[in-house]
C-alpha cells in the first residue's frame, strides 16, 4: 500500500470515527504523549480536525523531550529547544470518549518529523520496535503481555501538602471501613473504566492512609503502557468530580510508604488458549529455560532500568528496605520484598510450587494447560508512577533477551526472606545487592549501560541523561520534605 492510499484510508477512517463523536456529544479530542520526565502532555483538536490531524498531524515542539518534573528545560546534544517542529498523530485505534470528562475524547499519540518520518525519540515508537524484537527472540509466534499497577492517594480539593498530611480516607490499611468512606468515589473510578473499555481486575486500598489500588488486565506492551496513561488520567478526573485531588507521586510524607507503579510481565503465543512460555516446571521454581533466561536478563539490568522505572529524586524516598518496594537486586517465589517476584498463581496441596520436582515430591500431576490457567508473571516491584511507561516497557523487554544463552546466564538461588534481614555477610555470599539509592547512581548505571543504549537510540538515551542530571542538580541539597512538596502534585 502505498502512503497517499494509507493516508487516505486513514482519514476516512478519522472522518467515520469523528461523526460517531458528534453523534455521542463530543467535540475535543485529547491528544497526549508522555515525556522524559513521566509528565503526560497533551494537545487538544476539535472533532472536526480529527480527519486534518490523522493525515497532517498537528504541530508540536521538540522543546517537551527536555522538559523536567518542574517543567524546567534541560541542555542536552539531542533535546529539543525553540528550533524545529514535530507532528502529533493520533492512533485512531485507542481512540476512547472518556467517561470522566464529558464531550472530550482520547487517544495517545506517535510523534513524526516533517517528512513523515517517526521522531527518534518518540517512546512509543521505541516501545513497538522493542515489541517487535521480542517477537524476533521468542521465535516469531511469541509475545510478552504487560500490566502496571496504578497506586495513588486523595486528598480534600484545594489541599496542598502539609507536614502531617491529611489524606480523605482514614480508615484502615487494606480496609473495608476506607472503601464505605469513599464508596461512591470508587464506585464511579471503575465505571469509568469499564465504559472506556478498560477490563478492571480488582479495586481496594492500599496500606497508607487515603492510598488505593487497582488493576487492569494484562495486554500487549503498547496497549499496557497506552492504559496505563488513560487509567491515571481517569482517576484524577473522577477524583475532580468528587472534590478529590490525586497523586501518584512515589512520595507523599518523607520516610513513609509511597505509591509505587509494579509491572506484571508474561510470556507466551499469539492467539494461543494456552498463554503460558515463563513457566513448564523444568527450572528453578518451575520456570521454563526461556523464562529463567527472560528473568536472569532482567534482575542483571534493574540498576540501569532505575533511570526510566523510578526517575525521578522522589522515587528514592520511597525505595527503601522493608517497605515492600523491591530494595535489593535479588529474586524470589512471592516475594514481595525482592525487586523481581515470581507470581506462580498456582498451588498444590496449599502450597506455592517452588521446585521442578513438587509433582513426585506431592504426587501430583501438572498439566501444562493447568500452568497456564494460572497466569504466571514476572512482576518488577522497584518501579513507580513517575516513569514514562513506554520507555519503562521498552527498557524491560530489551533487557529480558539481553541474557546470553541459558547455560551461560542462570538465575542466582531465589530469596524466601527480607533480604534486609540477612546478615551483610550473607547477602554478600547469595550476591544479593542492594539497589541505587540515589538517583545519581542509577544514573551512572543507565549511562554505562550498552543494552538500553542500544534500545533507545543515541538521541534519546542522552536526552534522558540530560533530563535527569537536571533534576538531580534542582533537588541538591533539598531536604525530603522540599522533595515532597515540590514533586505531590506533579503526576
Amino acid at each position: 500500500m502505498s502512503d497517499d492510499v494509507g493516508m487516505s484510508a486513514d482519514g476516512d477512517k478519522a472522518a467515520r470515527i469523528a461523526a460517531d463523536l458528534r453523534s455521542r456529544g463530543v467535540g475535543v479530542v485529547a491528544l497526549t504523549w508522555v515525556d522524559n520526565s513521566g509528565i503526560t502532555r497533551v494537545k487538544g483538536v476539535p472533532v472536526g480536525r480529527l480527519e486534518r490531524a490523522v493525515q497532517v498531524g498537528v504541530g508540536v515542539s521538540p522543546v517537551s523531550d527536555a522538559f523536567g518534573l518542574t517543567d524546567g528545560i534541560a541542555s542536552g546534544r539531542y533535546a529539543g529547544g525553540p528550533v524545529g517542529d514535530l507532528r502529533l498523530r493520533p492512533d485512531l485505534d485507542r481512540l476512547v470518549p472518556l467517561a470522566a470528562q464529558p464531550g472530550w475524547a482520547w487517544a495517545p499519540a506517535d510523534r513524526f518529523d516533517q517528512l513523515g518520518r517517526p521522531h527518534p525519540q518518540d517512546a512509543r515508537e521505541v516501545l513497538r520496535r522493542q515489541v517487535d524484537a521480542l517477537a524476533g527472540f521468542l521465535g516469531g509466534a511469541g509475545q510478552a503481555r504487560a500490566g502496571i499497577e496504578i497506586e495513588w492517594t486523595v486528598y480534600p480539593e484545594g489541599g496542598q501538602h502539609f507536614s502531617a498530611p491529611a489524606p480523605v480516607a482514614k480508615g484502615s490499611a487494606y480496609g473495608m471501613d476506607r472503601v464505605i468512606e469513599l464508596s461512591d468515589y470508587l464506585r464511579d473510578v471503575v465505571e469509568a473504566l469499564t465504559e472506556q473499555g478498560l477490563v478492571v481486575e480488582q479495586i481496594h486500598p492500599e496500606y497508607a492512609p487515603g492510598q488505593f489500588e487497582v488493576s487492569v488486565a494484562a495486554e500487549d506492551p503498547l496497549g499496557a503502557a497506552d492504559s496505563s496513561v488513560l487509567v491515571r488520567q481517569t482517576v484524577r478526573a473522577v477524583g475532580v468530580q468528587h472534590k478529590l485531588r490525586t497523586s501518584f507521586s512515589p512520595a507523599v510524607v518523607p520516610d513513609g510508604v509511597g505509591n509505587g507503579g509494579h509491572v506484571h510481565l508474561s510470556l507466551g503465543m499469539k492467539d494461543s488458549q494456552r498463554w503460558n512460555r515463563l513457566m513448564d516446571g523444568t527450572g528453578p521454581a518451575g520456570l521454563s529455560q526461556l523464562g529463567e533466561r527472560f528473568a536472569a536478563g532482567i534482575l542483571g539490568h534493574l540498576p540501569a532500568l532505575l533511570a526510566v522505572g523510578a526517575p525521578s529524586v522522589a522515587s528514592y524516598l520511597r525505595l527503601a528496605p522493608s517497605r515492600w518496594s523491591g530494595a535489593f537486586a535479588c529474586w524470589g517465589v512471592e516475594n514481595r520484598e525482592a525487586a523481581l517476584r515470581l507470581v506462580t498463581g498456582l498451588a498444590v496441596g496449599g502450597r506455592s510450587v517452588h521446585s521442578p520436582d513438587v509433582e513426585a515430591e506431592l504426587g501430583v500431576k501438572i498439566s501444562l494447560e493447568r500452568w497456564a490457567a494460572a497466569s504466571p508473571n514476572l512482576e518488577i516491584k522497584c518501579f513507580d508512577l513517575t516513569a514514562n511507561p513506554y520507555l519503562l516497557l521498552a527498557g524491560l523487554l530489551a533487557a529480558g533477551r539481553s541474557a546470553p544463552a541459558i547455560g551461560e546466564s542462570r538465575l542466582p538461588e531465589p530469596v524466601d526472606v527480607d533480604p534486609a534481614t540477612l546478615p551483610a555477610e550473607e547477602r554478600a555470599r547469595r550476591g544479593i545487592v542492594a539497589l541505587p539509592r540515589r538517583l545519581d547512581d542509577a544514573v551512572t548505571a543507565f549511562e554505562g549501560d550498552s543494552v538500553l543504549l542500544d534500545a533507545f537510540g543515541v538521541e534519546l538515551h542522552d536526552t534522558i541523561l540530560a533530563v535527569r542530571r537536571a533534576e538531580i542538580d534542582q533537588f541538591a541539597g533539598a531536604t525530603p520534605a522540599e522533595i515532597v512538596a515540590q514533586t505531590l502534585w506533579r503526576h
